[in-house]
């Protein structure tokens, strides 16, 4: 005789079922297998993913749970540092900006700047005379990969090549040469 449901005859097979505990279930292992809803084929193919080997275990809320939310408890602060222990710590000497007593005057321009460092407004200058050369540059030749592979000199307004510059390549400006970018 089998148990009434498919899910109950399964765990009657499995002997756990609480008739077989008490002895008033008669279901046998041979009447289990033969039983017909287990022939029942599913409606089509399944899609088969590839899960992780262990299946995750549910937390109980009363077990697991608790002692994972007291070590998340353990890292909160547990009373306000007073505004006096705050501007302390804030404060303190070694915390403090040290002051720079390495500043000099610039000899060129006469701004401030750091000892050992180039001065920033100088160094703006060479910046915007190069990129002004840079740009006279492309003009010539179109871009800096179709630079040829040879010595460059610079001929600003007035100036006119010497026997060193025959076989190098010559970029004209038509402006006045600054003071402070010297022709070698």
């Amino acid at each position: 005789m089998l148990c009434k449901s498919f899910i109950s005859s399964l765990h009657c097979g499995a002997q756990n079922c609480a008739q077989h505990s008490q002895g008033g279930c008669t279901s046998t292992r041979a009447e289990w297998e033969n039983h017909p809803a287990l022939f029942l084929s599913p409606a089509g193919p399944a899609l088969a993913v590839q899960g992780p080997a262990v299946v995750p275990q549910e937390i109980d809320a009363a077990g697991e749970g608790s002692a994972l939310g007291s070590v998340v408890w353990m890292a909160a602060p547990k009373h306000r540092r007073t505004i006096e222990v705050n501007r302390c710590r804030r404060r303190h000497p070694t915390k403090l900006i040290e002051i720079k007593r390495n500043i000099d005057v610039c000899p060129e321009c006469g701004n401030l700047k750091q000892k050992h460092v180039l001065c920033g407004y100088c160094y703006a200058k060479v910046k915007e005379e190069t990129r002004l050369i840079r740009k006279e540059i492309y003009k010539k030749e179109g871009g800096p990969l179709n630079a040829p592979a040879v010595e460059t000199v610079v001929l600003y307004e007035g100036e006119k090549p010497t026997e060193k510059d025959e076989g190098k390549r010559i970029i004209e400006r038509a402006r006045k040469r600054p003071s402070w970018f010297v022709q070698n």
